[in-house]
């Protein structure tokens, strides 16, 4: 054996090592936090905080489907890990640093296949994640680099070095993260449970309160649900400012999908074109989404075929930012005069001009609709997007015309989802 990471005489390594590991802890912890405000939050202005882009965001991290196990948070392994580290580093040994050693090589491979599936299959990083992952590789490289290792030669040498964990520590290290997994599956459960009681009771009275900002001077003709032929009549009205190329407008599509069945007959949805896009949309200076434009006249150019159209750009999420898979959905539908067309291009005028009439809801934008999705449900403002069971309460509410509230709040803004559900 040579060398050593964290037995006595190690010094300044030891140090960087606890560090790693009171990095992993801290990452961990945050994301934790955020899988918990995210999934379970208890009030409805309760969002992501470290959104920056569709790309670096946590929410699909928090959403992601293997963001838990049977309801334990990924966030628990790797502060288990973190916690390991730290361990070994304060109570020093041979068999401690070797099971570490095990540990952050697995650690590492681990940490390697999450973001090699953030990058390549949800298109997007979280930045808590981030931190995540670059403490564990530094962790990882301490050990590499200054831990025990063996002086046998070939593979034989590699498993002692790298593989040799303490049976002991291991027995001891497993049954602890069992008892906590035990303990965040049955926290989880309690927070799933009350989401169903008083947190949804507070939503809809959170929504009540909302003052009524109207609905647009001109509603746009393309509905994407339409439960009755006059829009008043429905119980439920929901105007959405919505852009085709938007992961939020995504999840608030597929959550549409999840919720109509439920509320069959009860919903008049219209989709409100408003592409985050400086060539065609004039209102806000967003010139995020290129190509929304040309989906929007793609998806408004036959108001027939729109159902139809809406559903398989969302459908085809990632391809429809391309303007070859554009051209082959004109070229499929007969759409080719979509991009010319002074009819088209006159109504998405119209109706992007609407998102102008709402007051500012924020100093750093001049119109109330400045971002997509903005839901205006039955004359109130939702700034993004609901969990399923606020949307759900919401609605049920709407449905049995329960006590409206005294109209003290001007919107609400949240962010729940950023990213594509997964291909089934």
């Amino acid at each position: 054996m040579a060398g050593t990471l964290t037995l006595e005489g190690s010094g300044l390594k030891r140090f960087w090592s606890f560090i790693a590991g009171a990095g992993m802890i801290t990452a961990s912890a945050m994301t934790i936090s955020h899988f918990y405000a995210a999934n379970y939050p208890v009030s409805i202005w309760e969002g992501s905080f470290c959104d920056i882009s569709t790309f670096f965001n946590c929410d699909s991290s928090a959403f992601s489907p293997i963001a838990q196990f049977g309801g334990v948070p990924m966030g628990w392994f790797g502060l288990f890990v973190g916690l390991l580290v730290i361990l070994g580093t304060v109570f020093p040994s041979t068999s401690f640093e070797k099971t570490n050693k095990a540990i952050a090589t697995l650690n590492a491979v681990g940490v390697l296949a999450l973001l090699a599936y953030s990058i390549f299959i949800q298109k997007s990083l979280c930045l808590l994640c981030s931190g995540y992952y670059l403490f564990s590789l530094f962790g990882f490289f301490l050990f590499w680099k200054y831990g025990i290792r063996s002086d046998r030669p070939g593979f034989g040498g590699f498993l002692r070095t790298y593989v040799s964990p303490s049976i002991k520590i291991t027995i001891v290290a497993v049954a602890g993260l069992a008892v906590g997994a035990y303990g965040f599956r049955q926290f989880t459960l309690a927070k799933k449970g009350a989401q169903m009681g008083g947190v949804s009771t507070s939503i809809v009275k959170q929504f009540n309160d909302l003052a009524v900002v109207g609905e647009p001077s001109f509603i746009s003709p393309y509905m994407v649900i339409q439960a009755t032929p006059r829009w008043e009549d429905a119980p439920i009205r929901i105007i959405e400012y919505g852009d085709h190329i938007c992961s939020d407008c995504l999840f608030f599509h597929q959550q549409l999908t999840r919720l109509k069945s439920e509320f069959a007959g009860k919903i008049n949805l219209a989709f409100q074109f408003f592409p985050l896009e400086g060539k065609c949309n004039n209102v806000v200076e967003k010139d995020i989404h290129p190509g929304a434009c040309d989906l929007s006249l793609i998806a408004a150019h036959d108001p027939g075929l729109f159902p139809v159209l809406h559903e398989e750009i969302f459908a085809n999420f990632m391809a429809a930012k391309t303007p070859e898979w554009r051209e082959d959905l004109m070229k499929r539908y007969g759409l080719e005069a979509a991009l010319t067309s002074p009819a088209t291009a006159d109504m998405l005028r119209r109706i992007i001009a609407t998102g102008a009439e709402y007051e500012k809801t924020s100093d750093n934008f001049s119109h109330g609709v400045r971002s997509t999705p903005t839901l205006i449900i039955n004359g109130r403002m939702i700034i993004g997007t609901l969990p399923d069971d606020h949307m759900r309460a919401i609605f049920t509410s709407l449905i049995s015309g329960g006590p409206q509230g005294r109209g003290e709040g001007k919107f609400i803004e949240n962010w729940v989802e950023t990213k594509p559900a997964p291909k089934k």
